[in-house]
């Protein structure tokens, strides 16, 4: 580690981390899928290799099984400079395990094994409080919401991190199968809303949370909490929407030949949290934020451009390269 990363304030990502089967070809089902390439997935942990990889310091909390998988994936956290004090392992249960089909557009359909998986089981007194309260930006989404006792160590990260002065960072990575019904899922979602400070969701999402098709700035902003420094939401090809206490606006994303859209979010947020960890002039300032999500969507564009997620993740001199060879 470099003296200028110890510099840096800690970004800490709370959550899962599991093995995605990918189908060898596009655009058919699972069970037309004549094979499947195991890839490393699950948001918390995409954000954290996609911060350090863009020369930020990152740690993940979160458990993992006792199992050649689980063992794996650390060793990919490690390998990729994220700081693995808040790994466990869990004896009983295995690491999860997720299919993913790529339709011919890039979009994803996921089929979920847990039950219970071990991301699920962590517990309140396993967490490393110590890492926790180091955390400038503590990152978490809601799959850690669905079932007990994960819920309660996400509440008890998540109230160490804020009491030690973290910025909380909340993209909910709404994966429907994974709830008992629609219903529950939003009411989990939204029971931890007030609590952030930065909250990113997608188009989807947004219409999910608020039951509103129009996606609007009147409909984005039925979900801002006084608390709220900064909402942002995800709009795929068509860039990004940004809402703070004093401006709204748009940025434009960068169009690029999509094979796989997975982790373009998680890239995107990673990009974010690593350019105002040690710098929150952005929600005061919005020339400053337009550059700062103008980068964000550049590492998101250029994950889409690759198989898998963390395969695709850009370094901070991809993404520059990329941006200069951009046009306005």
């Amino acid at each position: 580690m470099t003296s200028s990363t110890v510099d840096k304030g800690l970004i800490v990502s709370f959550g899962e981390m599991l093995i995605d089967f990918v189908p060898t070809e596009s655009g058919v089902s699972l069970s037309e899928s004549q094979g499947f390439l195991k890839a490393p997935g699950g948001a918390p942990a995409n954000v954290a290799i996609a911060v350090s990889r863009l020369g930020g310091r990152a740690a993940f909390v979160g458990k993992l099984g006792d199992d050649e998988f689980g063992h794996m994936l650390a060793e990919i956290l490690r390998k990729n400079g994220v700081a693995d004090q808040g790994i466990n392992f869990d004896k009983g249960a295995r690491t999860a395990l997720a299919f993913v089909t790529l339709r011919s557009d890039g979009e994803r359909e996921f089929m979920f094994y847990r039950n219970p998986s071990a991301d699920m089981l962590l517990r309140p007194d396993e967490l490393n409080l110590e890492l926790i309260r180091s955390a400038k930006v503590f990152h978490y989404g809601s799959i850690s919401l669905i079932t007990e006792p994960c819920r309660s160590a996400h509440m008890k990260a998540m109230e160490v991190a804020k009491e030690a002065g973290a910025l909380l960072s909340y993209d909910p990575n709404l994966r429907e199968p994974l709830w008992p019904s629609p219903e529950e899922a939003r009411t989990q979602i939204m029971s931890i809303w007030d609590k952030a400070d930065v909250i990113k969701v997608s188009d989807v999402e947004l219409e999910f949370l608020t039951g509103n098709k129009t996606i609007d700035d009147e409909t984005a902003m039925s979900l801002w909490h006084p608390n709220l420094k900064l909402l942002l939401v995800t709009l795929g090809e068509k860039g990004c929407r940004y809402y703070t206490k004093g401006f709204h606006g748009s940025v434009e994303t960068f169009h690029v030949d999509a094979v796989d859209t997975t982790g373009a979010g998680d890239s995107f947020v990673g990009a974010l949290l690593n350019q105002i960890v040690d710098d929150q002039s952005v929600f005061e300032e919005e020339e400053r934020l337009r550059q700062v999500l103008r980068f964000a969507n550049a590492c998101g564009a250029i994950t889409t451009t690759k198989k898998g997620a963390i395969p695709a993740l850009p370094s901070d001199c991809e993404a520059l390269s990329f941006l200069k060879g951009q046009v306005d």
